[in-house]
């Protein structure tokens, strides 16, 4: 059985909902403004073995509270812009839909993480119209949120495969050169933002 048990399609039905609501106000922005929000959106529910293997990783018990309590990750939206002001419209955005509230954020964009990792996350909380672990109702669940630039996006999928590729040589020249990359980028994001606010600037 999975360890979400009967939980499994109230993870569903909250993904989609979610997913739904920020494709149409991406739609909505695009009709208002003729530029997109967003450029890639993905989604995904932590399978079981992923989840069973962090619950072991950190030291709690392979059950349904742990996956969906202690973790707060069972759910991950990614949403990956063109610009780094377009990171904060979505995050108001999402700030603004009813029974979300976000409950911890982290601004990796302002103060990056020492190796050069720049994103934003954020958890939220969800008050849904199922009981939930807890037995209460409506019920609480969490979503983990990801939002980045599409350059913060590049490095990181390359950062992921420097963590998990064994047997790497010269890793402490890529880590160096990935650090470099990483605020070569973080420049290019600020040129890139006051290019385009020099565009739509009201004359």
């Amino acid at each position: 059985m999975s360890i979400y048990q009967d939980y499994e399609q109230t993870l569903h039905e909250i993904a989609d909902d979610l997913i739904r609501r920020i494709k149409d106000n991406n739609e909505s922005y695009y009709a208002q403004n003729g530029t997109k929000v967003y450029e890639h959106l993905s989604c995904r529910i932590k399978s079981d073995e992923s989840m069973r293997e962090k619950c072991q990783r950190k030291g709690l018990q392979e059950d349904v509270h742990s996956a969906l309590v202690e973790l707060k990750d069972a759910i991950g939206i990614r949403i990956v812009t063109s610009f780094v002001d377009d990171i904060f419209e979505n995050l108001e955005f999402i700030k603004s839909i009813p029974y979300v509230s976000i409950i911890n954020e982290k601004d990796y964009i302002r103060h990056s993480k020492p190796n050069g990792y720049r994103s934003y996350h954020a958890i939220l909380e969800v008050t849904w119209d199922r009981e939930d672990v807890k037995g209460n109702f409506p019920g609480k669940y969490y979503v983990e949120l990801q939002l980045r630039t599409i350059a913060m996006d590049s490095w990181a999928a390359l950062e992921h495969q420097l963590k998990y590729k064994k047997n790497v040589e010269n890793q402490e020249l890529i880590v160096s050169e990935l650090k470099r990359v990483a605020d070569d980028m973080a420049a290019c994001d600020v040129s890139m933002q006051t290019i385009k606010n020099l565009i739509h600037k009201k004359q």
